[in-house]
């Protein structure tokens, strides 16, 4: 039983209890998303099996929805490593709340990303291809380097700001079963508090913050260059890699709206994850949804005035061929249904913000979609033109993927808190000695006129 000398506080007490109890409603979600898991990754296997002809990936079409999934998750993994460091760095103190939940997005989206280059490659055994025969001549090996140093890093990031929360459960959550327990003083690291810890781990706290900026900013950028170092017909081009960077933080900040009312519903956590964030965080996501509008511009009117006959047929294919409906939907999903929502104050609540939230999502897998399929399908080497249509085996697998990466992130919330406690209680503090301060300064006017 817990220690009953120990008063939890009320924040405390609500951010534990859904590590004490689970409710029938997260049995449920995790049968759903099992269920969905289980038929990709059974497609996964029949795909090892007969080979990627199960696809519909063939020659000149030699990416398709697996790249698509793989930009995607890595760009959506711009949520929180990015973004918490940012408003870290800026003392943003409305940040608080949410970093964990940011944070934990960029650590499972990496993984997920990198299983997708691993299920493109066909084989399970070639994922030791590029450490074996890879050459730093390929931008795939800028890749494959860029992101392990981000993953390893996001790691660090995420796991440094626990310490003190798991210290918190290691001497008070002693109903917990033994394993968690066990891993609870084993991650802990000896933590009890004192000053001198807490001085240290702010320090390395602002370090990473400050690092991790250009090594998120570099990962998505080498992604872009895997496009644009080709001679593809609207790859080869300057603006893919602030292009990328700019769709990353945008698709980030959606999956950090969509994963953090999710949290906040099921966890119960309305008091701390309130109208502030949802306010701050819906003028970001409407001012990257300005900034992808302008790069989508800048590339499709480039593109249209330009003279090169095979850029014209790509163009061709998505503003008005068998592409457009992909097209139009991307940007009534990135721009009409976004603006449409968050340009008012009132449209940026948890329910307008998360609607708009999902459309940018769906809109931002559409946009990586329509950069690479079509493309592939209108090369400039001679080929003929082909369509390429993805087959039940490719939309499984994603479907198991997207189910993977929600499994992971409830799991990951059912072990470890959601809210960073240690820091909305010091937030806490602070905001309490800033208004004694105003108090103070305003006693001393009234005493000062007077």
């Amino acid at each position: 039983m817990m220690d009953r000398t120990y008063q939890e506080s009320e924040l405390e007490r609500t951010v534990l209890s859904p590590l004490r109890q689970t409710s029938p409603q997260f049995w449920l979600a995790m049968a759903v998303l099992g269920a969905v898991f289980l038929w990709g990754a059974v497609m996964l296997v029949r795909q090892w099996i007969l080979g990627l002809g199960v696809t519909g990936l063939n020659r000149p079409v030699y990416w398709g929805i697996y790249l698509a999934n793989f930009v995607f998750f890595i760009g959506i993994s711009h949520a929180g490593t990015l973004i918490s460091a940012i408003l870290r760095v800026t003392q943003a103190e409305w940040r608080r709340p949410i970093t964990r939940i940011a944070e934990a997005i960029t650590f499972f989206a990496l993984i997920l990303g990198l299983l997708q280059i691993w299920i493109d490659m066909g084989r399970p055994e070639r994922v030791f291809y590029p450490l074996i025969y890879g050459r730093f001549q390929s931008p795939f090996l800028w890749d494959f380097t860029c992101i392990g140093v981000y993953l390893l890093s996001s790691t660090l990031y995420l796991y440094l700001p626990m310490i003190p929360d798991l210290a918190r459960m290691r001497d008070h959550m002693t109903d917990a079963p033994a394993w968690r327990r066990r891993l609870y003083t084993l991650l802990a690291l000896g933590w009890h508090g004192s000053h001198e810890q807490h001085r240290r781990l702010e320090k390395a706290i602002s370090i990473m913050a400050i690092l991790i900026i250009p090594i998120a900013v570099s990962v998505h950028t080498v992604v872009s260059w895997i496009f644009g170092m080709t001679m593809q017909p609207m790859w080869h081009s300057t603006i893919m890699g602030p292009y990328f960077v700019v769709g990353a933080i945008f698709s980030g900040i959606a999956m950090l709206f969509i994963f953090m009312t999710i949290i906040r519903r099921a966890w119960h956590l309305e008091k701390w994850i309130g109208p502030k964030q949802y306010n701050y965080l819906g003028i970001l996501l409407l001012v990257m949804s300005a900034f992808w509008a302008y790069f989508t511009l800048s590339e499709y009117l480039t593109t249209g005035y330009g003279s090169i006959i095979h850029e014209q047929e790509v163009l061709h294919a998505k503003l008005s061929e068998e592409y457009a409906p992909w097209f139009w939907a991307m940007l009534i999903c990135n721009f009409v249904i976004p603006f449409a929502i968050l340009v008012w104050r009132k449209g940026r609540t948890p329910t307008g913000t998360f609607i708009a939230a999902l459309a940018i999502a769906v809109g931002m897998w559409i946009e990586r979609f329509t950069i690479v399929a079509p493309s592939l399908t209108r090369p400039s080497l001679g080929f003929e033109k082909v369509l390429y249509a993805p087959t039940i085996t490719e939309v499984a697998i994603t479907a198991g993927s997207v189910a993977f990466f929600a499994i992971l992130f409830l799991l990951f919330f059912k072990i470890f808190p959601a809210i960073s406690v240690w820091e909305v209680e010091e937030g806490e503090a602070i905001e309490v000695v800033h208004r004694q301060a105003e108090a103070l300064a305003r006693q001393k006017a009234i005493l000062t006129g007077s």
